[in-house]
């Protein structure tokens, strides 16, 4: 299975330039790697001692986050080293300022695993939810680098589990410790034989419980929303927009809209607010504008969603009415707002969990969400009980980076992790 796994992985380097061609997605994937190794010997100071943070794409990158900041508090000598496996990630962080040294990572062949640890040589790596990597996480546990599985999710149907899963849980065997969000994941891994686990939970919570505290006030937001009930619909996919547009087109309807397409793109952004009877304006438009003459505004940016979300009274995330994955639930239930997402949400145990509390509903077709919407709008006592629902879940979740921090500062005696700090 290993050589079989080399090989795919060898033909897709060879083979995945050539579909660039036809993805633009899929030559950012491959253009953006032909760089990573002379970026890392331009960057990498041979000196320095590296914690190494990989992350598939943003979402995991969030996960990371409140990881990163605490880091760099306890062990301050040591420089941060952050690669992405996909463009999203990647083109979205690669200037962030937490980071020292920010790259995409090599496809996950021996040779690229080996030059990449050459090179990097850190002293720590934390791989992100999904990211198994059987050749990095081969090559790091031969070289002795302490490597853990954070905010890890693990379900039934995997490949782990599975009769013909040995070579995936050979590379399980790499880290030194799995944190996982969830008793399923934790039961899962103890009948295959796993110990060195800790159920954590999901750093995600650390990370949108601190937005709270912030600063969220945006002078537009407020001009537009002028004190009527809001809804925002962030992170939306065409298939997201199917289900919102009767509603946000029904004249009966006499609430504010803000929608925050999952992709800045305009083609797309003019194709939406083509499909918009009402009156709409984008925010990159609305300039010496009375936006409170307006129904719908358009996020043709990024940034300020998390903000955003302050000022709802209502919030859809999108991505489960489709294929394409669910956004992050938690950024709107944080500021105890009900929350309204898609059918396809059963990979996700927050979502699972959050409407098992009834915090979050979910929706198969347009007049679904029509219904819910209009209750919650007509229905002030039931929003807002919905929504302090939603803001207990997140407060109730806290304290995974902790957990994962103090394991980490407690057995650093067993290398020089005690000492750089």
């Amino acid at each position: 299975m290993n050589s079989l796994y080399n090989l795919v992985t060898k033909i897709a380097e060879k083979t995945l330039p050539l579909a660039g061609r036809f993805s633009p997605k899929l030559q950012l994937f491959t253009q953006g790697r032909k760089s990573v190794f002379s970026i890392l010997e331009r960057e990498i100071e041979p000196t320095s001692n590296y914690l190494w943070i990989h992350a598939a794409s943003l979402g995991e990158f969030e996960q990371a986050m409140p990881i990163i900041e605490e880091l760099k508090i306890r062990f301050p000598k040591y420089k941060v080293l952050i690669s992405f496996f996909s463009p999203s990630g990647y083109e979205n962080k690669k200037n962030h300022p937490l980071a020292d040294v920010i790259t995409y990572l090599p496809l996950d062949t021996p040779q690229n695993a080996q030059r990449f640890l050459e090179l990097t040589r850190p002293k720590v790596a934390l791989f992100i939810k999904y990211e198994i990597w059987p050749n990095y996480l081969k090559e790091l546990k031969k070289r002795n680098i302490r490597t853990f599985l954070v905010s890890g999710v693990f379900r039934k149907n995997q490949i782990y589990f599975k009769p013909y899963g040995g070579f995936m849980r050979k590379a399980l065997g790499n880290f030194e410790h799995l944190f996982v969000q969830n008793e399923t994941s934790l039961k899962l891994l103890n009948n295959i034989g796993f110990k060195n686990i800790s159920l954590s939970g999901d750093t995600r919570f650390d990370r949108v419980s601190k937005q709270i505290r912030y600063n969220n006030q945006l002078k537009f937001a407020e001009d537009f929303i002028n004190n009527t009930t809001c809804l925002v619909a962030g992170s939306t996919w065409l298939e997201d927009e199917t289900l919102l547009l009767p509603f946000i087109n029904d004249p009966s309807k006499k609430i504010k809209i803000i929608l925050a397409p999952h992709e800045i793109k305009e083609n797309k952004i003019k194709a939406l607010q083509q499909k918009i009877k009402k009156k709409s304006v984008r925010f990159t438009e609305n300039t010496n504008k009375e936006l409170s003459s307006y129904d719908v505004l358009i996020l043709d940016t990024i940034g300020l969603l998390g903000k955003i979300y302050s000022y709802a009274d209502i919030a859809y995330v999108g991505g489960a009415a489709g294929s394409s994955g669910l956004h992050n639930i938690l950024e709107p239930a944080t500021f105890g707002i009900p929350i309204i997402i898609g059918k396809n949400y059963k990979k996700f145990p927050e979502a699972i969990r959050l409407r098992q509390l009834a915090g979050l509903f979910s929706v198969e077709n347009a007049e679904g969400f029509s219904e819910i919407s209009n209750k919650l709008i007509r229905d002030k006592d039931f929003r807002q009980k919905t929504g302090m629902i939603a803001g207990h879940f997140v407060n109730s979740n806290v304290g995974a980076t902790n957990r994962i921090i103090s394991y980490l500062k407690e057995t650093s005696v067993k290398d020089d992790l005690a000492k750089i700090s």
